[in-house]
């Protein structure tokens, strides 16, 4: 079993994809035809999908933080400086774990203040 896709509703659809596809290497795909709301997909890795809607009454919730919703990825651990500094350079904010693990991680929010967990693969 694997997740398929994640939807994230975003004020302004341009800069949030550009985000992605600049600092995480997301790549866009086609979306289907029939999505009432501006929109567009990306894809994470085979068969895994970020799906992007725009809202323009969007407004994040304060509670996306380590101990609350958050999206965690896999990244090679050799590429955290990298990914932080494109992270940094595209408006994210990288957070420092507050819960030791036996591994590296990091937490970065995103310009439109979702919270992703990066761990390595």
């Amino acid at each position: 079993m694997s997740i398929a896709h994640i939807t994230l509703l975003t004020k302004d659809i341009i800069p949030f994809k550009e985000f992605f596809i600049k600092t995480l290497h997301w790549q866009p795909i086609e979306k289907p035809g029939n999505i009432a709301v501006t929109a567009a997909w990306l894809q994470i890795a085979p068969g895994q999908e970020l799906h992007i809607l725009e809202n323009k009454e969007f407004d994040s919730l304060k509670f996306e933080q380590e101990y609350g919703r958050h999206i965690a990825i896999r990244w090679p651990e050799q590429e955290f400086e990298s990914l932080k500094q494109r992270l940094t350079q595209h408006g994210a904010e990288i957070i420092t774990a507050k819960r030791p693990t036996s591994f590296a991680r990091f937490f970065f929010r995103s310009p439109d203040n979702y919270i992703f967990e990066v761990v390595p693969t």
